[in-house]
């Protein structure tokens, strides 16, 4: 079956040759059924090959480690980093964490190496960001921690549900969304050149607060497509190391979403 995640269109369909790419489980049936198995679970044991495949527990492992590097170095920055330090050094990481993301995404790069690097700059640039608007909103960073997890937590139990399924027609939906949203931005920092505030997008008044909140479901729903992705990999059969593409999508997806919140919190402080 084609994938509706763009993650996959770049992988060949399943099948049992040597040119499945990340590696594909082969399908057997029974009584003309297909077998099914436990995500949690190496494939089916009916499979005549001994190469590993990719679980849920490598998911949950992996993005475990993912994120547990990105939180110890956005907390070493914050407690152990002078501030002006922290503040200097947060661009630098911001935009080499957006360089190595990039070739991550567009090159499927699934290592460790790769992902937990991106986390941890990012982690610094976190680290910064979050005790300066902790320093003017006290106690503002424990609430945008408990909205992100709230968030991710209320998808997943939607996701795990069914209660909105991932179609094809829904991930089109969210890709655009998410270009429409990135387009805007850029629209608006241009704007900012010319008009103060720009369009008024990240100016803390009521557009802006709009704005946030769409972009806040945006990427509310772009978990979705990270949730799919994980399942459809291990329906797929891949190989144990793609856990860790999936680990960086989710902290991208994580990482702004956090962001976002913050700085919708930040209004209604104001």
């Amino acid at each position: 079956m084609p994938s509706s995640n763009p993650a996959f269109r770049g992988l060949p369909a399943a099948g049992n040759g040597p040119s499945a790419g990340w590696g594909s489980a082969p399908q057997q049936t029974y009584g003309g059924a297909p077998t099914q198995h436990d995500p949690y679970a190496a494939p089916s044991p009916y499979a005549a090959t001994d190469r590993a495949y990719m679980t849920m527990d490598d998911v949950v492992t992996k993005t475990g480690l993912s994120f547990l590097v990105t939180v110890l170095s956005a907390a070493v920055t914050w407690a152990v980093l002078p501030d002006s330090l922290a503040l200097g050094l947060a661009l630098p990481a911001i935009l080499v964490a957006l360089v190595l993301g990039l070739v991550i995404a567009f090159k499927q790069v699934a290592n460790p190496v790769a992902t937990l690097t991106y986390g941890a700059l990012y982690g610094v640039a976190l680290g910064a960001i979050s005790e300066m608007f902790n320093d003017q909103y006290s106690g503002i960073v424990a609430q945008a921690l408990i909205g992100t997890f709230g968030v991710f937590a209320g998808m997943l139990v939607v996701y795990k549900t069914g209660a909105i399924r991932v179609t094809p027609k829904l991930t089109r939906w969210i890709v655009g969304a998410l270009f429409g949203v990135l387009a805007l931005v850029i629209v608006n920092l241009v704007a900012s050149f010319f008009i103060p505030g720009g369009l008024g997008l990240r100016d803390g008044g009521p557009l802006a607060i709009i704005f946030s909140i769409v972009v806040i479901g945006v990427a509310a729903f772009t978990l979705l497509l990270d949730f799919d992705m994980a399942d459809e990999a291990i329906r797929r059969g891949v190989e144990p190391k793609f856990a860790w593409y999936i680990a960086f999508g989710l902290l991208v997806t994580v990482i702004w979403l956090y962001i976002e919140i913050l700085r919708l919190l930040s209004y209604f402080r104001e």
